[in-house]
Parts: C-alpha cells; structure tokens; sequence
C-alpha cells in the first residue's frame, strides 16, 4: 500500500490550488452555456463542458461530477495534468471577447474533489455479470478506461502490469505538483470498486504467455504504453550518476528521493524534462539548466510549462549539444558540450573548435522514449508503423481482431486525455462485439 511522504507533499504543494465552494460558483456562473460548445469539441473525451458546469452553478455538484465521469472516467486526473490552454480553455469563447477563458480545469477538479469526498462511486450500466472477458494489459490510463467501460456494462475484465502500482505515467511519471501520487490511486480505486480485476507484478513477456491469454480471455486490450527513454550515446553515458528524467520522478515521487544537492543539467526540452528540471530545484539542487541543441523556438514543451520552468528558476542553455560525460572518482565532475548554427535550410551543424565544459553533478536526459517493438513483435499478425500499433481510430481495433490498442503504444506519446479517449473507445466497440457473441 502506498504511503505518501509529508516531505515530498511539502515541496510539491499544487500548481493550480482547487477552488472553494463559493469561488467555484462564481467562476460556473461566467460560463455562457454555449450550444455546440468548442471547449466540448476541443476535448478529446469529449466532456460536456456547459452541462457539467451548469450543474455546478445550480448546486447540483453531484450531478456535476456523474455527467463528467460519463464521459472520462480518470476526470480526477484530466483536471490536472491535461494542458487546458491548448485544449477546451484554449477553444472557450471568451477569448473572442478578449476576457479571460472559463477555468474548466477547476470546476472540473472541484466537482471530482467534491464526489470523491463524498464516497462518490462509479454507476454500472448493467448490473449482472454479463459472457465475455477481455484481458487489458499496462494498467495506465488507457487500459483503465476499457477496463471501466466494460465493467460498467457487465463484462469481466482482468488487468495485468508488471509494477505494483496502477495508473501507469499517471502514477509514476507526472510532476507531483500536478498530480500527487496518492491522489492517482484514490481515483483508481473507483474502477477497482465496480469489480475489474488487476494482477500487479506479472509481465506477460513471451509468446506463451500471449497465447495463454488468447485461451482465456475473448479480447485482449493493448495499453503497454512506451519503452524506456533513451539513453545519452556518448562517452561516459551510462554514468550512474546520469538518470533519465521517468526513473528520476518516480523516485522522488515514491519517496526514494527526498533531496539532492549540487548542479543538475537536464538534455532535451520537452514537457518531461521540465518537469524533471522544476522537481530538481524544488529538491534542493543549486544549479539546474536544460541544454537544448536548438532555440526556444523549436521545443516540444508547451509554452506554458516553459514560464513555468523560467519562475522555478531553471535556466535555459540554447545551441548546445552534449557530447560527453566527465567524471572522477566521487562523481560526475562535467558535461563536456559544442556549440550548435542552425543554417538556412534548418539543419543542425556543430560549430568546431567550440567544445566546453559545464560543471555539474547530476545529468538528467530526457530526450524521449522508444517504442515497446520487441514485445509488440511477439504479438500475432499484429501491424506496426514506425514502431507504432496500426489500429482502426474508430474502434482501436489492431489488424488482428482479437487484439484492441490505445494509448501511447498507438499515438506514440500524447496526453492523458487521448489515452482515456482511446481507452473508452476500444471499450464501447469490444463490449458491442461481445453482446453480438454472446446473444
């Protein structure tokens, strides 16, 4: 059983405080309830926004929370972690009138805070145990919204995942200041309560155990999500003072990691590595900068978690590539870099003669995740593009008919939102095919 750690809960206090009741009323009543409604459209669950928010301003926030987990069952979540300002609060109207967008994200967070303090449960569509059982395997996000669709409607559903915790990413992987972990698995505990199944500590890792589970179960639900990150190419990379950013967040995230100290220099600008350069300075670290071999321009972060980033006190290092790790026998003494030109036609170019040196103690790549190839090639008839699951959008069905995708393992690394949508969507569409066979 988790335990949260009061230390880590104390540096990681929320980025974004929920409302109380009152602010939240408020707040609901800016809303103008617009019909066909962007931010509805700009969600990828497809939650309806104004209804729920309505409900919200009426005093119905029972209601609120019910018509919100109709449509995204890891709501909790979403309200969180989700990048609003790209997505439904970036679609709201308000901005055609040059006034602040409707802060979805919190009245979401305050009707879901509100139901789970409530002892709020999950509603089964049918309450009998219905033919039928599908095996989901990773329990992150993806995985638990089939598992919750098809439990809702009768069907039994087993899930498997080699850690011992649920919730994937969720869990382990998103910055504690979004997301505490503990609140992750309060929000898992809603499925586990309709009766879904999980089998912590198994991996099913070869054909066998796949054929196995072809046995026993009618469907089988891919939500495996991504491979480890990749590692830094260069002398001096496997360092064990060089830790990726997913391990280095999981870390302090269970407790493992309470403090560090020194300077920290983070490679790769993506959403990740700024979550990993903000925990290292609220962990004590004197110095902690992100190299980039581009501008600013071109980061994959949204600019949002870049200010971010910039109010922690992270700094940005531009036009600089890491080439080599130095260190002596008590540790990681430097990041040897060259600088980078970026010419006209946009390619990358070491400038030569321009190697230095940037002192340090702790390296912390973040420069992606590959994709789970070698297992995915153990599953039969299986298409794979680009290290991707090929699958029908409509459904997440793969090109073998027993097997159902969703997730990163499909999208190659999106949000938390997709991998919900494209859970409850493999869900609707296996519990459809099971009704028809067991009729």
């Amino acid at each position: 059983m988790f335990q949260e750690n009061p230390e880590i809960a104390k540096l990681f206090p929320d980025l974004h405080p929920p409302f109380d009741k009152q602010a939240a009323v408020i707040e609901s009543n800016r809303c103008l309830n617009c019909f066909d409604a962007p931010c509805t459209s700009a969600c990828p669950t497809h939650i309806d926004v104004p209804k729920f928010i309505k409900k919200i301003a009426s005093g119905n926030v029972k209601g609120s929370a019910l018509s919100i987990l109709d449509a995204n069952v890891l709501a909790a979540s979403c309200s969180r972690v989700c990048p609003v300002e790209v997505l439904c609060e970036g679609a709201c109207v308000m901005h055609r009138y040059n006034k602040q967008p409707i802060e979805i994200a919190r009245l979401q967070r305050h009707a879901m805070d509100a139901f789970h303090a409530s002892g709020g449960r999950l509603v089964r569509r049918v309450e009998e145990d219905r033919a039928g059982k599908v095996a989901c395997l990773g329990a992150g996000p993806a995985s638990l919204a089939a598992a919750a669709e098809l439990k809702q409607n009768g069907f039994q559903v087993t899930v498997f995942d080699k850690r011992p915790l649920p919730g994937g990413l969720n869990t382990y992987g998103v910055a504690e200041y979004k997301l505490p972990t503990s609140d992750s698995l309060r929000e898992i505990e809603l499925i586990a309560e309709l009766g879904v199944e999980f089998r912590f500590g198994v991996e099913i890792k070869d054909e066998a155990a796949l054929a196995e589970l072809e046995k026993e179960f009618d469907f089988i639900f891919l939500g495996v999500g991504l491979g480890a990150m990749h590692k830094l190419e260069m002398p001096g990379g496997d360092h064990p003072g060089v830790i990726d950013a997913l391990q280095f967040i999981e870390d302090y995230k269970l407790g493992l990691t309470t403090k560090i100290s020194g300077s920290v220099v983070v490679v790769g600008a993506g959403n990740t590595a700024i979550d990993a350069a903000n925990a290292a300075e609220r962990l004590g670290a004197e110095d902690v900068r992100i190299l980039y071999r581009r501008t600013k321009e071109h980061i994959s972060a949204f600019d949002f978690e870049y200010e971010h980033a910039r109010q922690e006190g992270v700094h940005f290092q531009w036009l600089t590539q890491p080439v080599a790790v130095h260190a002596s026998s008590a540790g990681i003494t430097s990041v040897e870099c060259v600088e980078m030109e970026i010419t006209g036609d946009g390619s990358l170019n070491q400038v030569k003669g321009s190697n230095f040196h940037i002192a340090c103690d702790m390296v912390i790549p973040a420069i992606g995740q590959s994709p789970l190839i070698e297992f995915l090639s153990r599953c039969r008839d299986l298409k794979i593009d680009k290290g991707r699951i090929v699958v029908d959008r409509a459904t997440g069905q793969t090109t073998n008919p027993k097997y159902f995708a969703g997730g990163d393992c499909v999208n190659g690394g999106r949000e938390v939102v997709d991998a919900v949508a494209d859970g409850k969507r493999s869900g609707v569409a296996i519990a459809g095919l099971l009704e028809v066979a067991h009729v």
